[in-house]
């Protein structure tokens, strides 16, 4: 049964006794629960639980989830696919349903590819999602058990300690006391302690202590969920998909000008509107970029899996091209760069005689719970590092437990064997400094100058003191000075290293001293230029708005800076919006709730691990591993991925020129009839074209090939990758040229092949080729040469033989290409679309021609894309510098 006691209006104490009456509570007190509030100190039946987590959801915020069925359909309302349906309607307006039943094919073949690989991205990235669920002890059905976090209800009992230290919703404390560390929250250093009926919030942990506790808010209407709500995505648009939609849209600008300039030729030249209409229609379908969306999506998702293996979980695919070509990435310094870890050093100043480190060590260790856990960072320090054999002799008598106010531990305590009874004090030096009395002044000298002897190599320093209870004199004092330090990760050098290898500056961003972090920079080679945070410039404190002119007032000093120090979060977010206002690709490393904004901020947004879930929400990308080698390892596999795409592509710029162009100049200058031979049974066509069907397969062969470029080897920029859409087109053009300039050439070949001064009769001695074959050649001449160029676009600026293909890519290319080449030989003779074909079967001669004509073509245009690439990089045409560095 549960029972509810609160405090309301006039004060009144209400009892309940059902859940309905703790539903009204819920909702109708949320802020009126004072010291004596309880909910139900039996926990909730699962039954209880379920009824009240179908009213309040669950404890997470809402995440827009698309039904399958409304993903599929949007495949077909993409602005490629609608071109495509504009062809359909086309071809039943003029009732070619065979045309029109292989554009359904290539329509519904198209949209299922990019489902499936859409849905599969998808899955991946909620998979990712999933592992980042939080779990927390509840008592339901009469006893404690861990349940996944997202169940709780407001009104469950809870069981909060530093085992479970993550508090998973806003609760009230029931009874006794516990120490809460809210820096996530608050930015406040210090744990606070929270004593019955006071509320703590979700993201937050306890250091000290355990207690039960009851859910008051749960989900969005948390703290943290009411900030998370403002981090929430807009919808907006990514760079990457910006990028991809400007490609796609000058393709088919390109297409669809080129396609009706033929059009209209076709009419003009008489060729009858159906027949003019249906061939310029299957040319721009087979013309237009429909892949690239399909391609990029499905590299992003394969590449978040590899990802994931060196520990780095992408919640945002298109994060992973931000990440490629980030160029500053601002690191937290205290477990990002450092261990996170206090470690003790071998030098301990003493200040009375007779005093050792291991004596220090003992009254520092006799100045804590020493039986119990170490509570927080310093009782680690001396409880890890003391003999603890050495302090059986001594009985606790009293414990003064760290607090805000005094800022120091105090233990009384007595010698079992000697019966000595003293104090013990371990704290900030300064503090210990204030209950010395004046007689010490010359003591107070030495304990000062040390401080700032270690303070300049950054060291930090705990005071010990003692006060004897049987000498009468009361006075404490100074026994020495513990030294310690958070060492930096013994891999952080090296991987800073790394990072400046690939063109990436790390910023130390912390919020620890000036002499501590410049120390920290100074082990790391990070470099000297350590700024506060008094250089830099706060939100308006009314607007909330950043400062006017920022990169341009500000800028200078931000990129001069190594590092910044006696940071709060709020100059974090500056100088990450200061580095972006200058235009360089930023990322930003945290863990706390105050980090989200810079997170959010940041083009590439990384939750470093142990992260809150506030600031996971807000990232892009979340770290399960400790340390930055993690984040080098992505930026070098997230330039793998960028290298796939760009080359990618390039390549479907490429296939798109050499075939539109083909047939399109095609139309102009060759006209077949002109070349009919003498006693031929009928007529050549008015204009060269190939049947829907050959151009289909070529497509849907491709599209198959294509999808393995998701899984090819590829190398990592030396520097960030950005997109050169000029040079990018450039190198897509030649490769594309040649490509057309030989089919051309080759249809030229052909057409003339009956001439006795023809290049076929002439220097081959090939005879005459008949008209059906003329148009299987040059299928099987358009179809290699896609796949070939495939192989040469793939690896940018150099050769194709010098980064090799993955397996699946060559299996993928080898399966097309053999079925392109047998489809070219056993082709039935037969008038697809009214135009007469022919298999090869029977001229071999032809066949094996064409294939070394491809292959021969395929090195000279490889040769001149190198070149070409060459050149510009001689020039720096264009800045293409700054695009891709490969390091071969």
């Amino acid at each position: 049964m549960a029972e509810a006691v609160v405090k309301h209006g006039n004060i009144r104490e209400r009892e309940k006794s059902d859940l309905s009456d703790i539903i009204e509570i819920i909702e109708h007190n949320p802020d009126e629960i004072l010291d004596d509030f309880k909910y139900n100190h039996v926990g909730f039946t699962s039954e209880e639980a379920a009824e009240l987590l179908a009213k309040y959801g669950k404890n997470e915020l809402p995440e827009k989830v698309i039904p399958k069925w409304r993903l599929f359909l949007d495949q077909f309302r993409a602005p490629m696919p609608i071109m495509i349906w504009i062809a359909i309607i086309i071809e039943m307006a003029i009732q070619n349903w065979i045309d029109t039943g292989i554009l359904l094919l290539i329509q519904f073949t198209n949209a299922s590819i990019s489902f499936y690989e859409s849905n599969k991205a998808g899955n991946a990235v909620a998979a990712l999602k999933n592992s980042l669920k939080p779990t927390a002890i509840c008592k339901r059905n009469g006893k404690w058990e861990v349940i996944d976090a997202t169940l709780l209800v407001p009104g469950d009992l809870v069981f909060l300690s530093t085992e479970y230290y993550d508090i998973p919703a806003d609760c009230r404390v029931n009874g006794s006391e516990i120490d809460v560390d809210q820096a996530v929250i608050t930015g406040e250093g210090l744990p606070v302690t929270f004593y019955k009926g006071d509320s703590c919030k979700m993201g937050s942990s306890v250091v000290r202590g355990e207690v039960e506790a009851t859910v008051e808010f749960t989900g969005i209407e948390t703290f943290l969920g009411k900030i998370e709500c403002l981090l929430t995505s807009t919808g907006e648009v990514s760079h990457l998909q910006k990028v991809l939609m400007s490609f796609m849209m000058i393709l088919v600008v390109l297409s669809v000008t080129l396609c009706l300039i033929s059009f209209i030729y076709l009419l003009v030249e008489r060729v009858p509107v159906k027949e003019a209409l249906s061939h310029t229609v299957v040319l721009l379908v087979a013309s237009i970029p429909l892949a690239i969306e399909i391609v990029t999506n499905t590299t992003l998702a394969i590449g978040s899996k590899a990802l994931s293996h060196h520990g780095i979980l992408v919640t945002r695919l298109s994060a992973i091209e931000d990440m490629a070509g980030m160029s500053i990435l601002c690191s937290d310094k205290t477990g990002t760069l450092t261990l996170n870890k206090m470690v003790l050093q071998d030098e301990t100043p003493v200040f009375k005689e007779g005093q050792t480190q291991e004596t220090v060590l003992v009254n520092a260790a006799l100045a804590a719970k020493w039986k119990g856990p170490a509570r927080d960072a310093l009782d680690r320090l001396t409880l890890g590092s003391v003999n603890m054999a050495l302090l059986e002799d001594y009985e606790q008598l009293d414990f003064l437990p760290f607090d805000p106010t005094i800022k120091r531990t105090e233990g009384t305590v007595r010698n079992t064997k000697t019966g000595e009874e003293f104090k013990t004090t371990k704290g900030a030096p300064h503090i210990l400094l204030n209950l010395m009395s004046d007689a010490h002044a010359d003591i107070k000298e030495k304990v000062e100058a040390e401080v700032v002897r270690f303070g300049e190599m950054g060291i930090r320093t705990l005071a010990v003191a003692k006060m004897d209870l049987k000498n009468g004199k009361n006075e404490w004092e100074m026994l020495g000075l513990l030294t310690f330090l958070d060492p930096p990760r013994p891999d952080t050098k090296q991987t800073i290293e790394d990072a400046n290898t690939y063109g990436v500056s790390v910023k130390m961003v912390t919020g620890d001293h000036l002499l501590i972090a410049k120390q920290t920079a100074k082990t790391l080679n990070m470099g000297t230029q350590i700024f506060t945070s008094e250089n830099l410039p706060m939100l308006d404190p009314e607007t909330k708005q950043k400062p006017p002119d920022l990169g341009k007032t500000y800028g200078n000093m931000c990129l001069a800076a190594d590092g910044f120090a006696s940071m709060f979060p709020e100059h974090k977010y500056l100088v990450v919006e200061t580095l972006r206002d200058l235009g360089y690709s930023v990322g930003a490393t945290g863990d706390g709730v105050n980090d989200a904004p810079a997170l959010k901020l940041a083009d590439v947004g990384i939750a470093v691990s142990g992260a809150t879930d506030v600031a996971k929400a807000a990232a892009d990308i979340v770290l399960t591993q400790e340390g930055l080698s993690t984040i080098v390892h992505g930026i070098v596999i997230a330039r793998e991925i960028f290298s796939r795409i760009s080359n990618f592509i390039t390549y479907r710029i490429s296939a798109t020129l050499q075939l539109l162009l083909f047939f399109f100049i095609a139309i102009f200058a060759f006209h077949p009839i002109d070349y009919t031979p003498e006693g031929a049974e009928e007529e050549w066509p008015e204009y060269f074209h190939m049947p829907v069907l050959m151009l289909m397969l070529i497509t849907l062969l491709n599209r198959g090939t294509l999808i393995t470029i998701a899984y090819d080897n590829a190398e990592a920029s030396l520097t960030p990758n950005k997109w050169n859409k000029v040079v990018l087109f450039i190198t897509s053009t030649i490769l594309g040229m040649v490509s057309c300039v030989s089919s051309l050439l080759l249809l030229w070949f052909l057409l003339t092949s009956h001439q006795p001064n023809g290049f076929f009769h002439k220097k081959l001695g090939i005879g005459g080729v008949d008209y059906g074959q003329i148009t299987t050649a040059v299928y099987l001449k358009v179809s290699v040469s896609y796949f070939l160029t495939l192989f040469s676009a793939r690896t940018g600026p150099l050769f194709f033989w010098q980064i090799r293909p993955a397996t699946i890519l060559l299996c993928g290319g080898i399966i097309a290409l053999t079925v392109s080449s047998l489809l070219s030989i056993f082709w039935p003779k037969s008038m697809p679309d009214g135009i007469l074909t022919e298999g090869l079967q029977s001229n071999m001669a032809v066949f094996g021609f064409v294939w070394v004509y491809c292959i021969f073509f395929w090195f000279l245009q490889d040769l001149a894309k190198v070149a070409a690439y060459k050149y510009m990089y001689k020039v720096n045409f264009n800045n293409i510098k700054a695009m891709i560095v490969p390091k071969s």
